[in-house]
């Protein structure tokens, strides 16, 4: 079924039906005689127009049509939206080069697939995740802050995700210093959040050692500010005694692990939130799922009809008329010799 976007246009046939009376009935050239009576007998009773004229008027029915934007139903859907504020802040400490060994792997294995570069250290471990969990929130406005001595934020909560992944690409660690502060992101994050429009704001902090740096705030002091601006904080345990690192020549070696669990899963608590451990990079893969499916809100717009617009062939129709038009008149003058 055909409906009309613009009907009021169809007001404009009553200007097309006076130029084509005007047409129709406007005087032709004469020449001067005695009589008009032979020429009344010869001439034939009906009065038409030329085909120029009568191509010209389809023309302009067709574009007065074309106003009126025609278009024809094409159905509807529904769409549930689950949509959440989300800052995921990132360790960038230089502890996140080190590379975390599955117990299915040898040592040995996996010192020789450190060497041949065949596994990806914690922070290159975490990015991938990190792409892929944006990737699966397409409604979400997401933030990204990067801290190591300091918090940083790179990007503020953005539906812009093609923006927020490439600030992403850029964070190498070791950019904002060596120790890990881990009051300061939460505090900054839950300042960005404090009036979002969310029901249910989220920080998800990724870390793999201690609070080493110092702040004006505990880590506990800004979980609960974040408690107080009603943000849920889930935090990301990375890493695992099996941690092994690379060193300045390239070789490498069995390291330690500074992650406080403790901590963490402390902080997530004052929150609401919970702590997820993540080992090694099969364990972070399914904490992230899991932090997918526990962060949604539903918001259901409208149903959204669709249709598709005829207004293009009015206009395609009415460029055809005049063109045959044209070359009809034109084919007409033609004289062969």
């Amino acid at each position: 079924m055909i409906s009309f976007t613009y009907p009021w246009y169809f007001l404009l046939f009553l200007v097309l039906a006076a130029t084509g009376a005007v047409i129709f009935f406007r005087k032709r050239p004469a020449v001067k005689i005695s009589s008009t009576i032979p020429l009344r007998k010869a001439a034939g009773k009906k009065h038409f127009l030329t085909f120029m004229e009568s191509c010209m008027l389809i023309a302009l029915a067709l574009l007065i049509i074309a106003c009126t934007r025609p278009r024809t139903s094409a159905g509807s859907r529904k769409i549930d939206r689950q949509g959440v504020d989300i800052i995921l802040a990132l360790d960038m400490s230089t502890s996140m080069t080190a590379y975390d060994r599955p117990e299915n792997v040898s040592e040995r294995e996996f010192i020789s697939d450190i060497r041949q570069d065949k596994v990806k250290n914690r922070f290159e471990t975490a990015k991938d995740e990190i792409r892929r969990f944006i990737s699966n929130r397409p409604n979400d406005r997401i933030g990204l802050i990067g801290f190591a001595d300091l918090a940083y934020s790179f990007v503020p909560p953005t539906p812009d995700h093609r923006l927020l992944l490439e600030r992403l690409k850029e964070l190498s660690p070791g950019m904002l210093g060596n120790a890990t502060g881990i009051a300061s992101p939460i505090g900054s994050a839950a300042s960005r959040l404090k009036n979002s429009p969310s029901p249910r704001p989220v920080i998800v902090l990724f870390t793999d050692g201690a609070n080493t740096a110092e702040n004006r705030l505990s880590p506990q002091e800004a979980a609960a500010a974040a408690k107080e601006f009603n943000i849920i904080l889930h935090t990301v345990g990375i890493g695992s005694a099996q941690c092994y690192g690379v060193d300045q020549f390239g070789r490498p070696g069995r390291a330690e692990s500074d992650l406080d669990e403790k901590l963490l899963r402390e902080l997530a608590d004052i929150s609401g939130g919970r702590y997820y451990p993540a080992a090694d990079p099969a364990a972070l893969a399914t904490v992230m799922d899991e932090i997918n499916a526990l962060e949604k809100t539903d918001h259901e717009t409208p149903v959204i009809e669709l249709y598709r617009e005829l207004t293009p062939y009015f206009c395609s129709g009415a460029a055809a008329v005049l063109l045959l038009g044209l070359i009809v008149s034109a084919a007409g003058k033609i004289r062969l010799p």
